[in-house]
C-alpha cells in the first residue's frame, strides 16, 4: 500500500494544502505547533472516518470555517484509488471512493490502512477506559469495515435508550407500555452490542501471539505479555486462554444482565453495562501492568501492540498498512527506538514527525524524503 498525494483544504491549520509522497521513508520536519501532528491526523482520518485526538468532527476544521475537505491518492493491490470525505456538521460526512458516493461506512473503510503510533499512545495503560475502547475500535475497524457501522448503531440505539430511562423518572414501577418499549430497545442494544463484544474478543485473541512475541524480544525474553478484555456483559476474557464466545451466546448473557441492572439504570438514567463501558487490562508475568508496571515496561506493551497491528493488519489485507510515528521516537530509549526502527519492512511507507533528524542513524536517513513543515505550510 503507497499513499501518493495528500490533499486537505480548512483541515486543521491549513488552509489549502497538496502533498506528492514519493518514497516510503517519509520525514515532516519542523518545530512544534506547525502542523506536523495535523497531516498525520488528517491521513487517519482517511483511513479511519475519525480522529485520534478529537471527540468530534468541528474540532478538526480550521478555525472561522463551516467545513472542510480531505482527499487522498493511493495505490492498493496495484489498483489507483482516490478517496475524500467533505466534513460539514450538523450534517452527515459526504464520502466518496473513485469520485462515487458512499451511503455507508463500510462501503468506505478498507481502502487505505494505516497504524498510527504516537506521543499520547504511549499513555495507553495509564489513561481512560474511553481510550483503550478508541484504539481497539480503530484497529477493527481497518480490518471489519462493517464494524463501525455497528458501532455507530449500537451508540444511536443507546442514546434513545438512555432518553426513554430519562422519561420514567426514577419510577422502578413501569406500566406495561414502558416494559414494552424498553425491551424493544433493549433487545436492539443487546444484539447490536454482542457482535461488538465477539470482535473484540477475535480481534484481541489474534493479536495476542502476534504481541506476546515482540514484547518477549524487546524485552530479552523475561516478560510474558497477556491481553484480557474485561466485559460487563461476559466477564474476562483472557486473549491466551479463553475461548472466543459466540454472539448468541452472549446475547443470552446481554438479556440476564439488563434484568439484574434495571434498577440501577433507571436511577442512574444511563445504560450502565455494554461495550460502551468496557475495558482492555495487560498483564506482564501474571501482574497487572496498569497500576504495576513501570513506564519502561509500559511503553513496551504499546511498541509491541503498535508493532503486532503493523503485522496483523498485513497478514489480513496482504499489504503494509502505512505507519504513522508521531514525534514518538524522541520518547523511546535508544533500545526500544532502534527494536521500532528494524522492525519496519522496506515495502512499509513509513511518514514520521520530528523536531530533529540528528537523532536519527545515517543508514535510515539515505533514501528519506524530508519535508520541512512551518505554520500549515510545506516549505
Amino acid at each position: 500500500m503507497f499513499l501518493k498525494k495528500l490533499k486537505l483544504i480548512n483541515f486543521r491549520n491549513y488552509d489549502s494544502c497538496e502533498i506528492d509522497f514519493t518514497g516510503n521513508k517519509i520525514i515532516l520536519l519542523g518545530k512544534n505547533a506547525q502542523g506536523k501532528t495535523n497531516l498525520l491526523e488528517s491521513i487517519y482520518y482517511l483511513a479511519t472516518l475519525s480522529s485520534f485526538r478529537a471527540n468530534n468532527d468541528s474540532e478538526v476544521i480550521k478555525k472561522g470555517c463551516n467545513s472542510a475537505f480531505l482527499s487522498a491518492e493511493l495505490i492498493k493491490n496495484d489498483t489507483d484509488i482516490e478517496i475524500s470525505i467533505a466534513i460539514n456538521p450538523p450534517k452527515q460526512k459526504l464520502i466518496k471512493v473513485n469520485g462515487l458516493k458512499k451511503s455507508s461506512y463500510s462501503q468506505y473503510l478498507g481502502h487505505l490502512a494505516v497504524v498510527n503510533f504516537g506521543v499520547s499512545d504511549l499513555l495507553l495503560l495509564r489513561g481512560a477506559p474511553s481510550d483503550r475502547r478508541r484504539w481497539l475500535d480503530d484497529a477493527i475497524s481497518q480490518i471489519y469495515p462493517a464494524y463501525k457501522d455497528r458501532l455507530n448503531k449500537y451508540n444511536k440505539i443507546r442514546t434513545q435508550r438512555n432518553n426513554l430511562l430519562k422519561e420514567f423518572k426514577g419510577n422502578f414501577h413501569l406500566n406495561k407500555v414502558q416494559k414494552d418499549t424498553l425491551s424493544v430497545f433493549d433487545e436492539q442494544i443487546s444484539i447490536s452490542g454482542s457482535n461488538i463484544i465477539h470482535l473484540r474478543q477475535k480481534y484481541l485473541k489474534e493479536v495476542q501471539i502476534i504481541a506476546n512475541l515482540k514484547h518477549k524480544k524487546i524485552s530479552l525474553e523475561e516478560e510474558d505479555l497477556v491481553l484480557e478484555y474485561n466485559s460487563t456483559i461476559t466477564g474476562n476474557f483472557n486473549a491466551r486462554e479463553s475461548e472466543i464466545i459466540n454472539p448468541e451466546k452472549i446475547l443470552e448473557s446481554y438479556q440476564e444482565a439488563f434484568k439484574e441492572k434495571i434498577n440501577e439504570e433507571i436511577a442512574r438514567i444511563q445504560t450502565v453495562i455494554g461495550p460502551h463501558r468496557d475495558d482492555v487490562s495487560f498483564y506482564i508475568n501474571n501482574i497487572e501492568a496498569k497500576s504495576f508496571a513501570s513506564q519502561g515496561q509500559q511503553r513496551t506493551i504499546v511498541l509491541a501492540l503498535k508493532l503486532s497491528e503493523l503485522d496483523f493488519i498485513e497478514n489480513i489485507i496482504g499489504e503494509s498498512p502505512v505507519l504513522l510515528l508521531d514525534d514518538v521516537l524522541a520518547e523511546l530509549d535508544k533500545t526500544r527506538q532502534n527494536y521500532l526502527l528494524n522492525s519496519i519492512k522496506k515495502d512499509t511507507q513509513t511518514i514520521i514527525t520530528t523536531t530533529d533528524i540528528s537523532g536519527f542513524n545515517e543508514k535510515f536517513l539515505e533514501d528519506v524524503t524530508v519535508y520541512n513543515i512551518e505554520s500549515g505550510k510545506i516549505i
